[in-house]
């Protein structure tokens, strides 16, 4: 008897489609009479699709189903699958309809959701979708797409966040979007060393693929179907429209990145703009986190990433060069991109600086930022907020209580001296 079809389906999309790494995948699952079963299950597969499956999970699973019962003498027990193993304390949903109460849902309202026949990718853009998208720039030149999940897919991506991804543990080095972390303690894990390495990935949330946050959720306990469903929910893919509408670069460096992320954004990805991307993206970076701390200590340094930011720090003998090439390896063996454009060497005799806190001594605002804040307070308080604000920032007060706050990080005697400047100013 052949493995379950759920098992099939779920280790042929997790990788590339070619016969050799197909093999690769599908030879270690339980239940094949002997290699000639192997070969001629992704023999079929291979026939069948000429390139991975992209349809809705549902559908590639019926068709890998009627694939391998239409194979002489093969016979599968579809509901006599042996119960999950939870690895984690998540939500225990075995099923949809148990995921779709769950969740206060129907199960077609859950469909609708997870959008699992991928209706809305091959619909125009419109009132109907989940995601209302816009286009912004960058500093780097490519241009960056920001897709907001309409309030009501919103809480259904807040109760999985609370539920599920809440339960799965994260990596030590991780401190964006952490609860009592922060950019000020991945700083502070780095002030003062004498050799700092700074790298940053590309395209961090877009690289994040549904078929990867179902094979986690798989991992988790969670059968296919739920996987798929609750994956769904907290994927999208762009419309057509939307990325025929993508600004142009504005860097001569920034094309071939723009084109990679448009290739990126027309398949199911992660929304830069849904409150459970970042917890996503940094569960997915675990094995990633885990390499790099592992490589870390291999070298005597230390090593902790924000978000996209990697750092490493350690002696002045630390061997940046061949670590940035050996870190670009792990970053695409985990199904990420170095920008090589970002990559940082920091001696201590230049400024090191990470997330945009000088850290050569202890983590600190730049001077320079600290002169600016304190020469835009000092013209609030002689003519006014308002003339001041002049990137019309609907919240000026509290953008420069926040500015405040993170100029003085590190640096007591400077936040006093700006609080005073504030409390100067007439609103």
């Amino acid at each position: 008897m052949a493995p379950d079809p759920h098992t099939v389906v779920a280790a042929a999309i997790d990788g590339p489609w070619r016969l050799d790494p197909l093999t690769e995948r599908l030879v270690p699952l339980r239940g094949w009479r002997g290699p000639d079963e192997v070969g001629d299950v992704v023999a079929l597969l291979l026939s069948r699709w000429r390139a991975r499956p992209r349809g809705a999970p549902a559908r590639v699973l019926a068709e890998v189903t009627a694939l391998l019962a239409a194979r002489p003498g093969v016979r599968h027990h579809l509901d006599d699958r042996p119960e999950p193993q939870w690895r984690w304390p998540v939500e225990p949903w075995t099923d949809l309809a148990g995921l779709a109460s769950g969740l206060d849902l129907d199960v077609g309202e859950l469909e609708w959701f997870a959008d699992r026949g991928g209706w809305l990718h091959r619909s125009p853009d419109g009132p109907l979708h989940h995601y209302r998208r816009r286009w912004t720039a960058s500093r780097s030149g490519v241009p960056r797409l920001l897709e907001t999940p309409a309030p009501r897919l919103q809480e259904l991506q807040r109760r999985v966040g609370r539920h599920v991804l809440a339960a799965i543990p994260l990596h030590d080095a991780a401190h964006g979007y952490v609860r009592g972390r922060s950019p000020v303690t991945l700083a502070g894990l780095h002030a003062g060393r004498p050799m700092v390495l700074c790298v940053d990935l590309e395209g961090f949330f877009s690289h994040v693929s549904g078929e990867r946050i179902a094979g986690m959720l798989r991992a988790a306990g969670y059968p296919a179907p739920v996987a798929a469903a609750l994956a769904g929910l907290l994927v999208t893919a762009t419309p057509a429209a939307v990325l025929r509408a993508a600004p142009s670069a504005t860097a001569d460096l920034a094309w071939e990145p723009r084109r990679r992320l448009l290739d990126r954004l027309a398949g199911p990805h992660l929304p830069q703009g849904a409150p459970t991307s970042p917890a996503v993206a940094n569960l997915l970076a675990y094995r990633l986190d885990r390499r790099l701390a592992g490589l870390a200590t291999a070298v005597g340094a230390e090593y902790g990433r924000y978000a996209d930011d990697l750092v490493l720090s350690g002696p002045a003998s630390l061997p940046a060069a061949g670590l940035a090439k050996r870190v670009t390896q792990i970053a695409a063996e985990e199904g990420f991109r170095v920008r090589p454009d970002k990559t940082r060497t920091l001696p201590d005799h230049h400024r090191q600086r990470i997330t945009g806190l000088v850290v050569n001594a202890g983590p600190a605002a730049a001077r320079s930022d600290y002169d600016a804040l304190r020469a835009l307070l000092h013209n609030c308080a002689r003519t006014g907020p308002d003339a001041q604000n002049r990137a019309d920032h609907p919240a000026f007060r509290e953008h420069l209580l926040g500015r405040i706050s993170w100029v003085g990080t590190g640096r007591p005697a400077r936040a006093a001296r700006l609080r005073a400047l504030f409390d100067a100013i007439s609103w």
